[in-house]
């Protein structure tokens, strides 16, 4: 069994790990991934306070005559959570609500230091840009923060490369203010960085400009409106996986695929479980297989089923791997994996993004087949967002049986991502031991060079001696 596994992940091995290297080393997405990590601990402390803000209990349904101590802190919690809306969500809009800023600066200043520039001025070069073309301003002054999160993030990491390509240009033409050699280094740095300041501005609000006077949309909502699919083919469970696997698509290439093309589903969902809802208070049974828990399992633990994922992270030999994925365990409870998707990460991943689409497709699969067949029961219930895919999984039916078919479902989805997961952190591993070696190497060779001098310097010593 052991031999035919090995065999299985070397097959993989060969296949997928070329296309790996290959990819891994290109510049550009080398600076898309290690960029993105700038934002990793902004996403993990943003959701936490998410989810304190979003209390696990329908508060509709909530009756205080009956309400046990625990349902009762959970209203208590809730009625909080409303009345102070605004102050707990500040620090997640501006951790996670500002990702695309802290984004298009990380793969800015990354890119920039692997061509040896100046990096943390083309990265605050590519924030004013990005700013330039992802806001407005209303007649009061207020900012609109649409863009500046995961929703923009297209547009950021376009941004990034573009600004730094632009000003590389921009410095292989020369432009430059020729100044004296008395003129201090701080001060010739920042007169030449106003030629490649000004362009950046020039080209990109410009084009922003052109995009908003043909279009009557600003240049992230044209992107945005070129990617959303027609609503009408999710009513069927073609339509939803076809919908499903072009959010998670989406992911890949770094478009937030759940903000795009989800509400398509969720809507459905949500009229789908009110239909449903009807049937039961009149004493019949729901039918309306695409309710509000297909929606749910397609993002079960976030998008391409990443909790399964995360299950397999926490116990890898990876140090990093390992860390992420503890990071992101009560997030993914919860649904939220922005921290594996962009710590991990998973975009512009060639190997983990072949499970990430396939997952889910496997999971929506067989929970159609057993609604279709009451293995489970048909949601009825909304429920709320942001709750523990256990809860959801109870609330949205009142049947334990779904909460266990749930959890089946998230080890089926570790086992789609297991020999994938293998192939990627072997590579880690690699690349992880050969980082120690290197590391290794150049403290022996500095304790090697540290004990020739203290030799040359004791025997210069002996030398004075004796020759005195």
């Amino acid at each position: 069994m052991d031999e035919s596994k090995n065999g299985i992940l070397d097959k993989l091995d060969k296949i997928l790990t070329p296309i790996g290297s290959k990819l891994g080393n290109q510049r550009h997405l080398q600076s898309l991934a290690s960029g993105m990590l700038f934002g990793l601990p902004f996403l993990v402390v943003g959701s936490f306070f998410l989810i304190f803000a979003n209390p696990p209990i329908d508060i509709a349904r909530y009756n205080p005559n009956t309400a046990n101590i625990f349902m009762r802190f959970l209203a208590s919690w809730k009625h909080f959570a409303v009345a102070n809306y605004d102050a707990i969500t500040l620090p997640y809009n501006m951790t996670m609500g500002i990702y695309g800023i802290i984004c298009v600066f990380g793969i800015a200043y990354e890119l920039s230091k692997s061509y040896k520039r100046n990096a943390p001025m083309d990265g605050m070069m590519a924030i004013v840009t990005y700013m330039m073309v992802t806001t407005t301003v209303n007649k009061n002054g207020n900012i609109s923060m649409t863009y500046l999160g995961t929703d923009g993030l297209f547009i950021s990491i376009l941004l990034g490369w573009l600004v730094v390509e632009l000003n590389r240009k921009i410095d292989k033409q020369n432009w430059k203010f020729k100044m004296p050699d008395s003129v201090p280094p701080m001060v010739t740095t920042f007169i030449n960085s106003l030629i490649p300041l000004t362009l950046n501005i020039l080209v990109f609000y410009g084009i922003n400009l052109i995009v908003v006077n043909l279009t009557n949309k600003s240049f992230p909502a044209f992107i945005t409106g070129i990617l959303t699919p027609a609503v009408g083919i999710a009513g069927n469970i073609w339509g939803f996986l076809f919908i499903v696997t072009l959010a998670n698509l989406l992911w890949l290439i770094g478009v937030n695929g759940t903000n795009i093309v989800f509400p398509i589903l969720f809507a459905l969902g949500v009229a789908q479980t009110g239909l449903n809802a009807t049937q039961v208070a009149h004493g019949i049974d729901p039918t309306h297989l695409m309710n509000l828990q297909m929606f749910r399992i397609s993002v079960l633990g976030g998008a391409g089923n990443t909790l399964g994922l995360i299950l397999l992270m926490m116990r890898s030999k990876v140090t990093k791997i390992k860390a992420v994925g503890r990071l992101s365990f009560i997030p993914g409870i919860c649904g939220i994996n922005e921290p594996v998707i962009f710590g991990l990460p998973i975009v512009f991943n060639p190997i983990l993004g072949i499970p990430f689409v396939i997952s889910p497709i496997v999971t929506i699969t067989l929970t159609y087949l057993a609604e279709k067949f009451h293995f489970i029961s048909l949601g009825f219930i909304v429920d709320p967002s942001f709750t523990p895919f256990f809860a959801q999984a109870y609330m949205g039916t009142l049947d334990w049986r779904n909460i266990i078919f749930w959890t089946v479902l998230i080890f089926i989805a570790s086992l789609i991502y297991l020999p994938f997961f293998k192939v990627y952190e072997r590579n880690e591993l690699r690349a992880e031991k050969k980082l120690e070696f290197s590391k290794s190497t150049i403290d022996k060779g500095s304790v090697e060079i540290n004990s020739e001098e203290k030799n040359t310097v004791i025997s210069n010593g002996i030398g004075d001696a004796v020759g005195n």
